[in-house]
């Protein structure tokens, strides 16, 4: 493929890559576009307080990183991956050989458009046969591990957990305004942050779950209805290590096994609260008593009703 032709793909490649999950769909990332490759950017102006270390904005951009990934292999071409190839950087994406793109490949990307994170009901039922092992082995293929919290005792516990963490979050000034800053009431037009109808005006504080973020923030402007039937599913998503490259896998791992959910009607409560504060993910790790260190609590089910949320032009990624 010529240096022309990547170039004139560059806007469809970062439009896929941009649909990726981020914590309150801040969508922090930036994209350059030199002669033979795309380099992949955080947006520090994005990043959020309650991730001081930056962990869950890099976890975001290894997300869009699989999503520039996948747009490649839409285009019949391999992705030549380097991360960190400087400080500046966090991934450069190469054209790499010409394979044709596989019918695995393009279920994922057909689930691009409507994968979302889920904050409302389910349905009842269970998940589609051998969904779950698929999932692992999308993490696996990425770097990283999803492990199922089983016993009953380990899902209260991780519920406690993440109760105490949420409990500790609303007395948290800074972190209550970003989440005002971040979440929008129905009718607004803005391209990035949570809109009121994918998220409910109750906090689903369900005993024995794990708490979701409260958006609403007692404005009653959330549009989805709490309860309904629990997760099917509360899934960890765990890395060898917590350093950079760590948190680019998970997010690569993140999307992948997300679209391949979503090629299923299944999606994820993404939960991140209790693993925001350092003393609270040392606790999720000695709760799960599993090597390696916890980066997302997932809950999934089936949902056919919610919608994916916007996002912003390439034209203001690039």
């Amino acid at each position: 493929m010529t240096e022309t032709t990547l170039a004139s793909r560059a806007g469809y490649l970062i439009e896929v890559a941009g649909r990726a999950p981020s914590l309150h769909n801040t969508q922090p990332w930036r994209f350059t576009v030199g002669r033979d490759a795309i380099d992949l950017h955080a947006d520090v102006t994005r990043r959020l307080t309650m991730d001081p270390d930056g962990r869950e904005m890099i976890i975001s951009c290894g997300a869009a990183l699989y999503g520039l990934r996948l747009a490649v292999r839409s285009l019949g071409r391999l992705p030549e991956v380097e991360l960190l190839p400087e400080p500046r950087a966090l991934a450069r994406v190469r054209l790499g050989p010409p394979v044709p793109m596989t019918a695995e490949e393009r279920t994922l990307l057909a689930a691009v458009p409507h994968r979302h994170t889920h904050r409302g009901p389910f349905e009842a039922g269970l998940l589609p046969a051998g969904l779950l092992g698929r999932l692992k082995d999308d993490a696996r293929a990425e770097g990283a591990r999803l492990i199922v919290a089983g016993p009953a005792a380990m899902r209260r516990e991780l519920a406690s957990i993440a109760a105490a963490a949420a409990r500790g979050q609303r007395g948290d000034l800074a972190a209550r305004d970003e989440t005002l800053r971040w979440s929008h009431p129905a009718g607004d037009q803005a391209r990035d942050g949570v809109p009121a109808y994918s998220f409910p005006a109750a906090s689903g504080r369900e005993t024995g779950r794990l708490p979701q973020r409260d958006f609403d923030l007692a404005r009653s402007i959330g549009l989805l209805v709490a309860g309904g039937p629990a997760p099917l599913v509360t899934t960890v998503l765990l890395t060898p290590g917590d350093g950079e490259r760590d948190w680019l896998r998970a997010g690569q791992a993140l999307h992948r096994l997300l679209l391949r959910a979503a090629s299923q009607w299944v999606f994820a409560r993404l939960n991140t609260q209790p693993l925001e504060d350092t003393v609270t993910r040392t606790r999720v790790s000695d709760c799960l008593a599993a090597p390696g260190s916890p980066q997302m609590l997932l809950e999934l089910g089936v949902s056919r009703t919610a919608h994916a949320t916007a996002r912003r032009p390439a034209t203001d990624l690039i």
